[in-house]
């Protein structure tokens, strides 16, 4: 039978691909991100409402940075703008309408930022 200590007992219950790790996957985790210069990026700034029960929120996508970077930025935007805001999937996520003021906080900072959009 089993043993009596179930952290000693490594089976799964369900298991869908391989043994957990595999090559392709850790060599792009391991791939370094390329991260261009602001003067470099196109940005889309837009004013989003799918699938958030009708709240605005402003998402800012177009970046090829590193986590850090987005990071940073999204804690600037957030202070500037004088609301929350998140980072999802290498995009920022700020609550509320703010496409034209963080369209002026980004071309300052010298990134290329256009508005998308209604």
């Amino acid at each position: 039978m089993s043993s009596s200590n179930p952290k000693s007992d490594k089976r799964f219950v369900y298991q869908e691909f391989g043994n957990g790790s595999s090559p392709a996957l850790e060599r792009a985790l391991e791939r370094p991100i390329q991260e261009l210069p602001p003067q470099q990026q196109n940005l889309k700034v837009e004013a989003s409402r799918k699938g958030r029960k009708g709240k605005t929120v402003t998402v800012i996508s177009g970046f090829q940075v590193k986590p850090e970077t987005l990071a940073d930025l999204v804690k600037q935007l957030k202070t500037q703008c004088g609301s929350g805001g998140t980072v999802k999937d290498n995009e920022i996520e700020i609550q509320g309408d703010h496409k034209q003021k963080i369209v002026e906080i980004l071309t300052k900072i010298g990134y290329k930022a256009k508005k998308s959009g209604g």
